[in-house]
């Protein structure tokens, strides 16, 4: 199915329809990943809409949202996708209500698929693998052993780590140099950079002064979060690790080997900067399935038979 047809426009509210109008309104709400997401997820419903000839703001009913949640199953997404593609249309839906546009919430109480959030697919990295990777990152390029050590020790998104700049980590702070960072939802975070992360940075660093941290090996121009992906993939290759690793595995990585390292969930939370401690407690828990199974004790407790 075909997400470009529909376009959404500047906010022109003399020309636009309602449905324009909502959308725009909501989406100003947002910058950077999370407008860019929400606009593909606005974009797929009016597209689907305009297909079946429905107003995409008028007249639209429960039912209907019921039939659009499906359409995207049927299309192929996993349930955790579709929950994830109907967070900006369920926000389109709820601030126009709030606003006066709709008389009631068409969204509100459509259901979405079920999601076991206890079992986690992120292929993570233990800490053999972990330290492996961090040294065969710094053989290929500086740069890519910064990257490493950014989402690895750091636990950066892929985003962040793209984002760091020279001046970002100058400052020293009750005797711990720090750097600083604007995160996801653009809230500004201070974390403590440890010698051994900040000696990579420095060999990244070299005679620079001022500028992003992280460059393209060939070019010298900025990475950015797609390079950052291609760089992980390289690194996890010539490591030797046969199954897919993405920069979040190696988020994931920093935060249950710290679990791991005895670090207490609270303190977990605070280097992954969630800010529901349910999101940290899923990595815990994940971490746990296999290593912490009762299948061990019973086999222990039955051993000989």
């Amino acid at each position: 199915m075909s997400t470009t047809t529909s376009k959404l426009l500047p906010f022109q509210p003399l020309s636009m329809t309602t449905a324009e109008l909502a959308a725009v309104s909501f989406l100003a709400r947002y910058s950077g990943h999370t407008h860019e997401l929400y606009s593909y997820q606005l974009r797929r419903w009016l597209t689907w809409c305009q297909t079946n000839g429905l107003d995409p703001l008028t007249g639209i009913q429960r039912a209907h949202v019921e039939l659009y949640i499906r359409n995207l199953g049927e299309a192929g997404l996993m349930a955790s996708s579709i929950n994830t593609m109907m967070h900006g249309l369920r926000g389109y839906f709820r601030f126009a209500h709030i606003d006066g546009l709709i008389p009631a919430d068409p969204a509100v109480y459509a259901r979405l698929p079920k999601v076991h959030t206890d079992e986690s697919r992120t292929q993570g990295l233990d800490r053999l693998e972990l330290i492996h990777f961090l040294q065969v990152a710094q053989t290929i390029t500086v740069h890519h052993g910064a990257l490493a050590y950014l989402l690895g020790i750091n636990a950066l998104r892929a985003s962040e780590a793209a984002a760091v700049r020279i001046e970002d980590y100058t400052e020293t702070l009750r005797g711990h140099r720090v750097l600083h960072l604007i995160g996801k939802g653009n809230k500004p975070a201070t974390m403590p950079i440890t010698v051994p992360v900040l000696r990579v940075l420095e060999a990244c660093r070299g005679e620079r002064t001022t500028g992003r941290l992280i460059l393209r090996p060939m070019s010298g121009k900025p990475i950015d979060r797609r390079d950052a992906y291609r760089m992980v993939t390289r690194v996890a290759k010539a490591a030797g690790i046969p199954r897919h690793i993405s920069p979040h595995s190696l988020r994931h990585a920093a935060i249950t080997n710290a679990l791991d390292a005895g670090v207490p969930l609270r303190d977990a939370q605070i280097l992954a900067r969630h800010a529901d401690p349910r999101t940290t407690e899923h990595y815990d828990r994940a971490r746990g399935n296999l290593d912490r199974h009762g299948v061990h004790f019973l086999t222990a407790y039955v051993a000989g038979v």
